[in-house]
């Protein structure tokens, strides 16, 4: 695992979402959320793209800046999300990234700032039958009194979160499986 070496992540279980299965440290609120997206070589390449790249946070409702036009352990990103005077700001740094062939994806740890502290873990992958998942593992717990009183409203948050992004990659990966099709 890659992980960047200069970190002002605010939480010390680096790397702990990225091996699925793995347990996720205790004291954390977690998730695991893995749905299917799509079949066959084209869908894992467009959905894979699709998050290293960042159009799977755009495509969920992210605002989403960074210094890296790809996910690259050390990037720094900045997610904005919610509306006007409502909109949190989520600044995090890119701890590991997977590049093929059969797995694409990144985790990103929270940096100062950021409402929670913890990690998350945007996986796509191919099986041996050619079916395409997305798979995000996280942990993560409120840091700020304001965020603390939200309560249960920050997990399920996230996990409404996951579910956007696998329905957006969901409709990537099938427009490129029609493009293959149609190409051949």
């Amino acid at each position: 695992m890659t992980t960047p070496r200069d970190t002002d992540l605010n939480y010390p279980e680096t790397g702990a979402s990225t091996t699925p299965g793995r347990p996720l440290p205790a004291g954390y609120n977690h998730l695991r959320h893995r749905a299917p997206i799509g079949h066959g070589r084209a869908a894992l390449e467009a959905a894979g793209t699709a998050v290293l790249d960042w159009r799977m946070h755009r495509a969920a409702g992210v605002r989403i800046t960074t210094d890296a036009d790809r996910a690259a352990p050390g990037a720094a990103v900045h997610c904005a999300i919610g509306i006007g005077p409502l909109r949190a700001a989520a600044p995090c740094r890119v701890i590991w990234t997977a590049d093929g062939p059969d797995r694409y994806g990144f985790a990103y740890g929270t940096r100062r700032g950021h409402l929670a502290v913890g990690e998350e873990t945007f996986l796509v992958e191919m099986g041996p039958d050619k079916a395409v998942w997305f798979t995000v593992n996280a942990f993560s717990r409120p840091r700020s009194w304001y965020a603390r009183l939200a309560g249960p409203l920050l997990p399920l948050a996230q996990r409404l979160f996951a579910h956007l992004c696998a329905r957006a990659l969901t409709r990537i990966a099938t427009v490129a499986t029609a493009g293959a099709a149609a190409a051949r």
